[in-house]
């Protein structure tokens, strides 16, 4: 079995840290800081099985992918190098096409 490693683009760190400032503002800093663990927890699966998420139907291209935590939506891309977690959004945000 080949292992990829994981990491993490600008643009979903931004996203990141966008959900714990959000949570910040509502009072509930605590829950932004619980999801976002959970967030990074949920990716460990991609190094070993980074077929695993589901192919994103926006975009219906076998390489970028996602896994579902709800509310959260973990968009990936699959190179021949590594996994890299491109975005995070809403589950009920539709990504647009470039």
């Amino acid at each position: 079995m080949i292992v990829k490693p994981v990491e993490f683009a600008e643009s979903a760190i931004c996203d990141l840290e966008e959900i714990l400032a959000w949570y910040a503002e509502q009072q509930v800093p605590d829950v932004g800081e619980r999801l976002v663990q959970e967030l990074f927890a949920r990716t460990e699966q991609l190094a070993e099985f980074p077929e695993s998420g589901r192919i994103v139907p926006e975009f219906d291209v076998k390489t970028i992918r996602e896994l579902i935590h709800p509310p959260f939506r973990l968009v990936y891309r699959i190179d021949s190098t590594k996994i890299w977690i491109v975005r995070v959004w809403r589950s009920e945000r539709l990504l647009r096409l470039p």
